[in-house]
């Protein structure tokens, strides 16, 4: 079946391109005013500026012609932010997940488990990465310990486990919320002699279970945060905050993101405006099966796919590598405020949440992580330098390698090491085409990569497009003495 016509996205068209073209100077004016001089790390401020150039053709393009009928298409840069780009996030969030279904996991039954932690330990974790990490390898511990205890009731020993962790940074309401999903092998790897491997599987968790790991994990992470000298639960328990100390204004706007608060302007520290919220709707706590909740900690893993279903494990590692935001779900109001759709309605009966745009950047600006700072980590059998990595990887696949392209591959593709093609991730997960000729069906190829500022003003010019990046606008008037932050 033919792929459809590919129809390039709009740079600079988008709401949130629109928001943070027009607001951003706004947004850096009043963090500087309101948090004592103190300014936005330049990480966060290089985020938004180079967002503003993604999918610009004026920042340097691509040129592909097809070699038949000589059609010529120009492609922009993308910015390759890391922090909302829908369009960066959602071109990692497919290479990742192709990258762990060909070269990662290998062909047994995976589960999810999904942590999260109190609100005050997701802001200690927001930009403490040692912190994070620590408490990961105590959690994914505890994970490879339960699977090891059960596998010697079945009468294997020295058994090893795997798993795949991302650290995301969000939640549904554009809130800072750090916790961890783990992809875990369901079940462990044992040595069979002459250098081959076997793998017993593992029946799933039980409620029970669940309480029990979590309760571990609990005591464990409780444990690792006194012998740091802290205290999730006490804000003021006498220790230093290394985050207000380094940057008083990022800790002021992960702290409100993390609460789910307003962060900047006169309504400062008041819930985000919530629409279809019924405030007399009662507060269900109802937990399903395979979840448990304790002391603001809580574990979840009913999601599991088999050993045989590589479409819905692909599926799973894309929702687990998400961006923070979908175009889709943002709109502008007639007043000219963010209205943000929630992938699902909330208990209270919440379908949507309202920003002022400055403050919506400022939610924004608490989800960038830090540079070089990893958000996929690799433990057990699959972690980089394990001994029995690259048997565990080839397990259960066929002679001649499981490699992009063959028939039972979610998609079809090619790829540099661990680095896929544009088109070829665009077939695979969106079944487009994007190097097809729409004039002839012939196909294009690249034939240049243009970056000369002078050369890309020319060509531009030449084909009457615009030539210049787009500019952001001056901050809006200063807020009165009511305004301060969080």
């Amino acid at each position: 079946m033919a792929c459809p016509a590919y129809v390039p996205r709009p740079g600079n068209g988008t709401v949130l391109h629109a928001v943070v073209r027009e607001h951003l100077e706004s947004l850096l004016s009043e963090v500087s005013a309101g948090g004592g001089g103190h300014d936005l790390p330049p990480f966060v401020e290089r985020e938004f500026r180079t967002f503003l150039g993604c999918g610009v053709l004026a920042r340097g393009f691509a040129r592909v012609r097809c070699a038949a009928c000589a059609f010529e298409r120009l492609v922009p840069f993308s910015c390759k932010g890391r922090g909302f780009c829908p369009s960066c996030g959602g071109r990692r969030m497919t290479g990742q997940a192709a990258h762990l279904i060909d070269a990662v996991l290998p062909r047994v039954a995976v589960r999810q488990w999904v942590l999260s932690v109190p609100y005050r330990l997701r802001y200690l974790l927001a930009f403490d990465h040692r912190l994070c990490r620590a408490i990961l390898r105590v959690y994914v511990r505890v994970l490879f310990g339960f699977h090891r205890r059960r596998a010697r009731c079945a009468g294997v020993r020295d058994g090893q486990g795997g798993a795949v962790t991302v650290i995301q940074r969000f939640g549904g309401g554009v809130n800072l919320h750090v916790h961890f999903h783990t992809l875990v092998l369901e079940g462990v790897f044992a040595a069979a002699g002459a250098g081959a491997l076997r793998f017993l599987p593992l029946p799933a968790p039980t409620d029970e279970q669940v309480a029990r790991v979590l309760a571990t994990i609990h005591a464990r992470v409780r444990r690792l945060l006194r012998q740091r000298g802290l205290d999730p639960e006490d804000p003021s328990d006498g220790t230093v905050d290394p985050l207000a100390e380094e940057s008083p204004v990022l800790a002021g706007l992960a702290s409100a993101a993390v609460q789910g608060r307003v962060a900047l302007g006169p309504r400062a520290g008041a819930r985000v405006l919530q629409v279809g919220r019924d405030p007399d709707a009662p507060w269900v706590t109802s937990r399903g099966h395979r979840q448990a909740t304790l002391e603001g900690f809580d574990l979840h893993a009913d999601v599991a796919v088999p050993a045989g279903d590589r479409a819905r494990l692909e599926s799973l590692c894309r929702y687990v590598l998400r961006p923070p935001l979908a175009q889709e779900r943002l709109r502008l109001t007639p007043e000219g405020q963010v209205l943000v759709t929630l992938k699902s309605r909330w208990r209270d009966g919440t379908t949507h949440l309202r920003f002022d745009p400055v403050d919506f950047l400022a939610r924004l600006a608490a989800l960038v992580p830090r540079p070089r700072v990893n958000l996929v980590i690799y433990s057990g059998v699959l972690a980089p330098h394990a001994r029995w990595r690259a048997r565990v990887v080839a397990y259960g696949r066929p002679d001649d390698g499981d490699v992009p392209g063959e028939p039972d591959a979610p998609g079809a593709g090619s790829r540099c090491g661990r680095h896929w093609r544009w088109a070829d991730l665009m077939r695979r997960a969106f079944e487009i085409d994007v190097l097809a000729c729409p004039q002839c069906g012939g196909r294009m190829e690249l034939i240049a990569t243009i970056e000369d500022p002078a050369v890309v003003r020319k060509i531009l010019s030449h084909l009457g497009l615009p030539t210049e990046t787009p500019t952001t606008r001056p901050a809006r008037p200063p807020p009165g003495d009511e305004w301060r932050l969080v």
